[in-house]
């Protein structure tokens, strides 16, 4: 065998490792994801049981903000040195350490603990995964470079678990034994066996060299620190409406619709969520503005409609509201990872995208518990009114920031700007 043609065998398995490396990681974010909104549809079993309100629920859901946090905060960055594999790993054990205490300790401290080693797990995984599939994408297609596919990949998996979660724990709710457990069991089961693909899936990172020349945790490249706040606002309030439907959502459908299908309950947060990966994958490839445009008009649209469904309660409409929503969101999450990473120094990648995740996060906590105190004085009505308005006129705000910083931007000088 000639040399020429050994090396160009060797290059074909080294694509093919790197590309089912990239649908492997890819699959594990997905179920990790879907994992977090497992309990979406569970609420309502969790609050007839316990005997506790929305404000209860709600925390429950948002401690996973504390995990998630305090996982990017502090460990987001180490892939960017310890190499992406060696970062995915472990998160996968934590989330499989969640999902048993979930399944087996389902109580009200069971399901907060649970909740806040899930959002550990996320944090390790989120940005980690974003970087890695870009890193993946590369080495396997480096005449694509600049690719918009692994940004899509990511952002589409990462919406649509969060849509998958509670559409099948929401069948596995009305329709097989033990709601509060089957959910897990077979989640836990999925992760283990992604586990194993991951780890055999190559590496990307150069830890020696990383090792000697370690990245800084936090690095934009000049004139990008606009773009990146802009980002990350607009992240913020985009995760906000995901962490409504989240966590209060089933139970409004409940309330205000007197359905008492866990199914058809689930289908609002579902609809949500997959609305978001539908919109960035058709339209995400379209160009930043344009992204961003869309994004804008839809998120208002939709919270507009979702206020106007409390007073007019029919299920379609709700769906119709959580949809559009959802979509608009979706798309503004896309935009502003997108510039996130842009706005990142190469080898800091993984840590500026931990940060966006950070603010991210506490935008789909904190919104949602000020909005469960605000109606236990309110009605919800006019609450739903105040918060859509709220979160659109901070989206908007931040949108238009965001366009102008990144147009500013576009035609500063590469280099390197660290805090």
């Amino acid at each position: 065998m000639s040399t020429a043609t050994r090396s160009s065998r060797v290059a074909v398995a080294s694509t093919r490792r790197h590309l089912a490396g990239f649908w492997f990681v890819a699959a594990a974010f997905l179920t990790l994801m879907a994992f977090g909104t497992v309990p979406t549809p569970l609420w309502p079993i969790y609050q007839v049981r316990d005997h506790f309100g929305a404000t209860t629920v709600t925390i429950a859901f948002a401690v996973l903000v504390v995990g998630t946090g305090s996982s990017f905060r502090l460990l987001g960055h180490l892939s960017d040195r310890l190499g992406r594999r060696r970062v995915i790993v472990p998160g996968l054990l934590v989330a499989i350490l969640a999902d048993a205490v979930l399944a087996f300790w389902p109580d009200l401290p069971g399901l907060i603990v649970g909740r806040v080693l899930t959002g550990v797990a996320i944090g390790l995984i989120a940005s980690t995964a974003t970087a890695y599939l870009a890193d993946l994408y590369h080495e396997a297609r480096p005449e694509r470079d600049g690719s918009p596919v692994p940004a899509l990949v990511a952002t589409a998996v990462n919406l649509g678990g969060l849509a998958l979660g509670p559409l099948a724990a929401g069948v596995l709710a009305q329709w097989a034994p033990a709601p509060l457990r089957t959910p897990y069991i077979i989640f836990g089961a999925l992760m283990a066996g992604l586990l194993v693909l991951v780890l055999a899936s190559p590496e990307t990172i150069d830890t020696a060299a990383a090792d000697q020349d370690r990245p800084v945790r936090f690095a934009l490249r000049p004139g990008q620190g606009a773009a990146f706040g802009a980002a990350a606002a607009v992240g913020f309030f985009a995760f906000a409406v995901m962490g409504l439907f989240s966590s209060l959502g089933v139970i409004i459908v409940r309330s205000e619709l007197g359905i008492t299908s866990y199914f058809i309950a689930g289908l609002a947060p579902f609809a949500a969520f997959a609305a978001s990966a539908v919109a960035q994958l058709a339209l995400g490839r379209l160009a930043q503005s344009a992204v961003l445009l869309i994004g804008g008009l839809l998120f208002p649209i939709g919270l507009a409609l979702t206020a106007v469904s409390l007073y007019q309660p029919t299920l379609w409409l709700a769906l119709t509201s959580a949809a559009l929503a959802g979509g608009g969101a979706g798309l503004l999450i896309k935009s502003g990872v997108t510039q996130a990473a842009i706005a990142a120094v190469p080898a800091s990648r993984a840590g500026v995208l931990a940060m966006f995740f950070i603010i991210a996060y506490v935008g789909m906590g904190l919104p949602s518990i000020a909005f469960s105190l605000v109606i236990q004085h309110v009605a919800l009505r006019p609450s739903m009114i105040g918060f859509a308005s709220v979160l659109s006129v901070g989206a908007f705000i931040a949108i238009v920031i965001a366009r102008r910083s990144a147009a500013v931007a576009g035609s500063g000088r590469p280099g390197v700007q660290s805090r």
